[in-house]
């Protein structure tokens, strides 16, 4: 494999109710999110900067995406401290399963939560 500076260079977290989706996730990163029709999705975007490496995202309702809590879990990026955004999730409608974590001193520390739409993700801070 070629050596990139990042193994995923986008997610897409699949949602049933775009509104109630994209209510959540700007209450919990405290930012309205943009979003666009392309095609037969309707997209809502997470902050990115491609332009730097960064990697980004979106909530996206279509036929094929169908929210679930098994299978693949997304981390997104819960900036200097997860618990900026984790206090913030069960106001917004959505549940916590595992409080903030340390993995490790050299990693930092994660949490596990679900969404309005089911969908079980997880957060990620160094501190």
């Amino acid at each position: 494999m070629e050596k990139t500076l990042h193994a995923f260079t986008w997610i897409e977290i699949p949602v049933t109710d775009f509104n109630r989706a994209k209510q959540f996730y700007s209450a919990i990163f405290d930012y309205e999110m943009p979003e666009q029709q392309m095609g037969d999705h309707l997209m809502g975007f997470f902050p990115h900067d491609f332009e730097n490496g960064g990697v980004g995202g979106a909530i996206v309702k279509g036929d094929m995406y169908i929210p679930g809590n098994t299978g693949t879990m997304a981390y997104l990026d819960g900036g200097s401290d997860l618990n900026n955004i984790l206090n913030r999730i069960e106001k917004a409608g959505g549940n916590i399963e595992m409080p903030k974590t340390q993995i490790t001193p050299e990693i930092g520390y994660f949490a596990i939560f679900t969404d309005t739409e089911g969908n079980r993700l997880a957060l990620h801070s160094k501190k």
